[in-house]
């Protein structure tokens, strides 16, 4: 599922450079969406196979995992730098988009209402972010290197349009082996399906993003990895959880109204002071994070075993 994803990140972005389109424009949408195209398949083929709770899992245990996992190992691996624009913009969206998902789950099941104000927020951000780097006129920004640190792109628009056409074939492919084996795991073994989202689905789908990250942690690139986790988990409410409601209703377990939705908030929360502690998420501060997702690992064991009442 991941080569397709990559295959078709490549199509498209090689049919956008031969369409012109600029580089900052490329990564702020098609470079975003298609690397969050995994997420959004496989919550989508949950939410239609009537394991509508897995969805919801998957967004919220995705960005648990993106925040406590895979910043804590980047982090560990080496502190991260925190830029004035990366925590102006993207953290503050962060939290703004994790306080509508919030609002929105403890009224119940995401429906097309909620998903229509889910993606007029994904508008206004990217909007905003277009209009902010164009202003700055930085060629060097984090949207415009996704692009163009990009290689292997189709030199022909045919051979761009057939990588653009065989991605999304693979992905569903894989996205629906996964939550068939997600469910299967979760009928054997008794656990709710929630469950199974908030931590096998969401480790699994969270794992490009930490790829992505012990690269950039070891290429000395601490802002890219940290630029790629907040557009991550801004992307995972807004786009993922808006359009895959747009298309089937995705439900809200009260299990996950109570507490994970609160979690996710939460390290939404922490993130802002961590950042602007010193200007960088130090190796302390990432051993915190894991030591963090180790317990909410561990909660969910207990909860299996005594469910919340």
């Amino acid at each position: 599922m991941l080569a397709c994803a990559d295959c078709l990140v490549r199509g498209a972005v090689g049919l956008a450079r031969i369409a012109g389109i600029p580089p900052l424009l490329i990564g702020l949408t098609v470079v975003a969406f298609g690397t969050s195209a995994p997420e959004f398949v496989t919550a989508l083929a949950a939410s239609l196979n009537g394991v509508p709770a897995m969805a919801t899992g998957n967004i919220v245990g995705s960005n648990i995992a993106n925040i406590l996992l895979v910043l804590g190992v980047a982090a560990v691996m080496r502190p991260i730098v925190c830029t004035r624009e990366i925590i102006g913009r993207d953290g503050v969206a962060l939290l703004v988009s994790a306080a509508i998902f919030t609002g929105l789950a403890m009224m119940g099941d995401f429906t097309r209402p909620g998903a229509l104000l889910l993606l007029a927020a994904l508008g206004c951000y990217l909007a905003l972010t277009y209009r902010l780097e164009r202003q700055a006129r930085r060629s060097a920004s984090l949207h415009t290197l996704k692009a163009e640190e990009i290689t292997g792109l189709p030199e022909g628009p045919w051979a761009a349009m057939a990588m653009l056409a065989a991605g999304p074939f693979g992905i569903a492919f894989g996205a629906q082996l996964l939550v068939d084996g997600a469910s299967q795991i979760a009928w054997a073994l008794g656990i709710p399906d929630a469950t199974i989202g908030l931590t096998l689905l969401a480790i699994g789908t969270s794992l490009p993003e930490l790829a992505t990250v012990i690269v950039a942690s070891w290429r000395n690139h601490g802002d890219v990895a940290l630029g790629n986790v907040l557009g991550s988990n801004i992307f995972n409410v807004l786009a993922i959880a808006g359009g895959v409601s747009m298309i089937s209703p995705i439900a809200v377990t009260p299990e996950i109204a109570r507490f994970d939705v609160w979690v996710m908030f939460a390290c939404s929360l922490l993130l802002l002071p961590l950042m602007l502690s010193g200007r960088q998420i130090s190796r302390r501060e990432g051993a915190l994070l894991l030591i963090l997702y180790a317990g909410y690992l561990g909660s969910q064991v207990v909860m299996v075993k005594a469910p919340i009442a």
